[in-house]
């Protein structure tokens, strides 16, 4: 397994082709907006080295019999469904943003199971290809992302009725040693922060479309493979290093549009080609997964919690009934979210591979209530905090002599607590709520993973409701 600093130096070899602001970065991994992403998946490999996270952070390949990284390791059994629930909850605590990291894992899973199912009726040899890909990604403890979003365009058109057909990424050229592909990935959290990309397709598909029904997986600095960064909100401030006015910091996140432009694909790592019976599989059994992986949100909801009792007791308000309450009203919504990530893996089953999947019933209300519950715990945090959270001055004002003094004056709330503390416990605030953080904790939230309305139609496919038509029509005496 890497360590945290042979991370960093790995990502130094990657030649990609980034942009950000209208201009290409030099130096992707000292950049101070791109920074505090790597530092996140940093994370994950330091702490898979410190023994008290052993369990939690580490598994054994079924593959090798190696102690590997879980972030690489198939689901063997109920066990690794909850640990990978306490890992996500684990790591969003310990950095308070996306960690980035999940969307690989759960890309790896969901190719595990649907390359067996594709080979199993069609006598392919996707499985096979996966599992060597598979060794290749636990020996060498790779970051992947998992690229399933593609642009869509006119949505109300399928991929191959499209005025452009590159608004779904698909195969242009079938050539002997492999194929060419075009088209972008969008909303790619630690794009350029990941070793390898494996791409899957976002929808369900037929026979027009099979062009589109491809999976594949590249290093990410492949030929013809751009990234262009995303914008978040008070990102500029990442550029003041460890400035107060940043919230967090030390760790952070980024997205980025991934443009395949002609990119070559050789066949020992296509997935899928043409299979459009099972693009819709693949879309669902990752995004079961992936809203499981909203774990996380919980972990970062503990910091915000930690954060709202601060601020409380450092405006001397933490003794006030109704801050009292609403603090338990965080942790109860908090702690709801968590059940669903665990109910979800608990319940899971075995996959014709080998692979255990979660409950997808389950997986979709976790994630139907992840949409929710941060938003109202945010509200709930920016009541606590006050307004000064986003009407006070910036930490260069706090520093000049010109005017330091009256904000030391003016802005001190508990007597017995520094001025800067708690302007800076504001900030982590904001940051969450409102700042960089908040495209993980909240936009993310809504739309991750799939909108709200895709987790619904999931929910309305999983129940049975002619079953419990059944039993209430036998309660009351119904024939």
């Amino acid at each position: 397994m890497m360590t945290a600093k042979q991370y960093e130096e790995s990502l130094k070899k990657l030649n990609l082709v980034a942009y950000m602001f209208g201009k290409r970065l030099e130096n992707i991994v000292e950049d101070p907006i791109i920074r505090p992403s790597m530092n996140a998946v940093a994370k994950t490999y330091e702490l898979a080295h410190q023994s008290k996270y052993k369990d939690i952070m580490t598994a054994t390949s079924h593959i090798t019999g190696k102690r590997i990284n879980r972030f690489t390791h198939i689901h063997q059994n109920i066990d690794d469904l909850v640990k990978k629930s306490k890992m996500g909850r684990l790591l969003g605590s310990l950095t308070g943003c996306c960690f980035q990291r999940c969307v690989g894992m759960d890309a790896l899973n969901a190719s595990s199971i649907v390359t067996f199912n594709i080979d199993d009726k069609h006598g392919t040899e996707y499985y096979k290809r996966f599992l060597k890909y598979l060794e290749y990604v636990q020996e060498n403890d790779l970051t992947c992302n998992g690229a399933m979003t593609d642009p869509k365009g006119d949505r109300s058109l399928p991929p191959n009725k499209q005025p452009d057909p590159d608004h779904f990424l698909h195969v242009v050229e079938e050539k002997k040693d492999g194929i060419i592909v075009r088209g972008a990935k969008a909303h790619q959290t630690g794009a350029v922060n990941s070793h390898e990309i494996i791409v899957m397709p976002t929808m369900a598909m037929k026979k027009e479309d099979e062009d589109y029904a491809i999976s594949f997986a590249i290093p990410s600095d492949t030929k013809g493979v751009n990234y262009i960064i995303g914008r978040q909100s008070c990102d500029a401030r990442k550029l003041d290093s460890k400035s107060m006015d940043q919230g967090n910091i030390f760790f952070g996140g980024h997205e980025a549009l991934i443009i395949f432009d002609d990119v070559f694909v050789p066949w020992d790592r296509v997935f899928m080609y043409k299979e459009y019976t099972f693009a819709a599989q693949i879309v669902e059994k990752f995004a079961a997964y992936h809203r499981q992986s909203y774990a996380c949100k919980t972990g970062v909801g503990d910091v915000l919690i930690g954060a709202s009792q601060t601020i409380a007791e450092y405006n001397n308000t933490h003794k006030a009934s109704h801050i009292r309450d609403k603090i338990i009203e965080m942790s109860h919504l908090n702690e709801t979210l968590y059940c669903g990530c665990i109910a979800c893996a608990s319940e899971g089953h075995k996959e014709p591979s080998g692979t255990y999947c979660v409950n997808t019933l389950l997986a979709n209300v976790h994630k139907q209530n992840i949409t929710r519950f941060p938003y109202e715990i945010s509200r709930l945090a920016q009541d606590i905090a006050g307004g000064l959270m986003v009407t006070m001055p910036s930490e260069k004002d706090f520093k000049s002599p010109d005017t330091s003094k009256w904000l030391e004056k003016y802005f001190k709330g508990n007597p017995n607590i520094s001025t800067e503390n708690r302007m800076r416990i504001l900030r982590l605030i904001e940051n969450i709520t409102l700042g960089s953080a908040a495209v993980g904790y909240l936009t993310e939230s809504m739309h991750g993973a799939g909108s709200p309305q895709a987790q619904r139609i999931m929910i309305s496919r999983s129940i049975d409701l002619e079953e419990r038509k059944k039993v209430a029509k036998k309660l009351c005496g119904i024939d």
